[in-house]
């Protein structure tokens, strides 16, 4: 019998009793400090972010991948972490909403490799009370290694003192941090700014990683053993295609994995930008991601030779997959918050119109004419006047219907954000 291979790294798992407490700030900290110190830190998002791992490669100077147990498969989670670990001087995790929301959560992602977690609390408003979240967060399951919790956004020192001698016996306070503006990391409707327009990102990294060490939280932490996955490698099935993928400020919501497998499967990917390119790459397909198209309505709409040029690639009858942001950039219009309108390409019949609050986010399974793909929605608009769907997304734990899925002669649409590797053949159908 062949031994099961092993590694060890030192690893933390950042988690929190909801969003907004700071997960991401101490993540990009704690990265920033020990690549300063010459370490090869490699980092993880739980679940399906996009702009929270923009934030965590700047920090760490290594692209960041999502793990989820449902969507990326346990098997994979594990291959990709066990080959990080395999290189890196540190692995961080950083979990996603609550600690135990979702199924799988990002306590049970914790739970599955094995990585102590480090609790991250806002205690803006409060004092001992402090200690009794952190109890009930570290206790409600005990299976669970918790290495202890960090005190986020003390107003002072009387306030860490407070929480310090609040603290339960048997839990440790793994620092404080206070209030920092000028190293906030600036957010908008579906999460943290992408870091490229963040002018001073590289100064606010910096300045995070010394608030880090002054609040005692550097220190590495202690080794975890990791075991390989499964390694598959997809059939060649787009070998000699050429794939457009429209990648600029408007269009930024694209896995790495994604790319990745479309030239495993023998693609060529090629990009280009609707709002500054005046044709397309010569490519047999698109593929138009989500991101923000509601923020540069007017340049995506004066921009006529680009929307003409796709105009004229539908006709020609290529192929064409367009996720959320992308698929209403093929629609008639999109409104921005403001009220504002302005034409899009019309390709799709309907209008996208943004709203300033709800939206729909959520594990979905698309089921493609071509085979069921796994994805996720995370949007604030809504469409009218659309054409009759083929199918709708299934929750993953909600009987209620999922998003539409569009596909009209070669285009396939949908509100969902796909993550390809989970229905190679699927994709390849798609785009072939």
């Amino acid at each position: 019998m062949v031994k099961e291979s092993r590694t060890t790294c030192p690893a933390l798992f950042v988690c929190a009793p909801a969003s907004g407490q700071g997960k991401t700030t101490v993540t990009a900290g704690m990265a920033r400090y020990h690549r300063q110190r010459g370490r090869d830190v490699r980092v993880f998002k739980t679940g399906p972010d996009y702009l929270d791992p923009l934030i965590l490669e700047q920090a760490s100077g290594n692209p960041v991948a999502q793990l989820d147990l449902w969507m990326v498969g346990k098997e994979e989670c594990r291959q990709i972490i066990y080959q990080a670990a395999c290189e890196a001087d540190l692995v961080l995790v950083e979990g996603v909403m609550g600690m135990f929301d979702g199924d799988p959560s990002g306590a049970d992602m914790a739970h599955y490799f094995g990585i102590p977690i480090a609790i991250v609390i806002d205690a803006r408003s409060m004092a001992q009370t402090f200690g009794a979240i952190a109890l009930g967060l570290a206790t409600h399951r005990k299976e669970l290694q918790v290495a202890g919790v960090i005190a986020n956004n003390l107003g002072s020192r009387r306030h860490q003192d407070l929480i310090t001698h609040a603290m339960p016996s048997g839990l440790r306070l793994l620092g404080g941090i206070h209030r920092h503006p000028q190293a906030c990391l600036p957010e908008r409707h579906l999460g943290l700014v992408h870091p490229h327009e963040v002018g001073d990102i590289e100064q606010r990294l910096d300045s995070l990683a010394g608030i880090m060490f002054n609040a005692g939280l550097c220190q590495l932490p202690g080794p975890v053993e990791f075991t390989p996955g499964s390694e598959t490698r997809p059939d060649r099935l787009l070998d000699g295609v050429r794939i457009g993928i429209a990648r600029d400020p408007a269009f930024t919501f694209i896995y790495a994995a994604n790319v990745r497998l479309l030239e495993d499967m023998g693609a060529t990917c090629v990009y280009f930008s609707p709002l500054k390119d005046s044709e397309l790459p010569e490519v047999d397909a698109l593929w138009l991601p989500g991101g923000y198209p509601e923020l540069h309505l007017h340049t995506l709409a004066n921009n006529h030779e680009m929307r003409q040029q796709i105009k004229d690639f539908h006709g020609s009858g290529k192929k064409i997959l367009a996720e959320c942001g992308g698929m209403l950039y093929l629609m008639e219009s999109l409104t921005d918050v403001s009220g504002d309108r302005a034409a899009m390409i019309g390709i799709l019949p309907g209008n996208g119109i943004m709203r300033d609050r709800g939206g729909c986010q959520g594990m979905q399974t698309a089921p493609l004419p071509q085979g069921e793909v796994r994805a996720h929605a995370h949007h604030r608009t809504r469409c009218e006047n659309t054409t009759e769907p083929v199918a709708y997304g299934r929750r993953a734990r909600h009987p209620a219907a999922g998003e539409p899925v569009y596909q009209v002669g070669n285009v396939t649409a949908s509100y969902l954000h796909l993550y390809f590797p989970s229905n190679p053949g699927a994709i390849a159908g798609v785009l072939r």
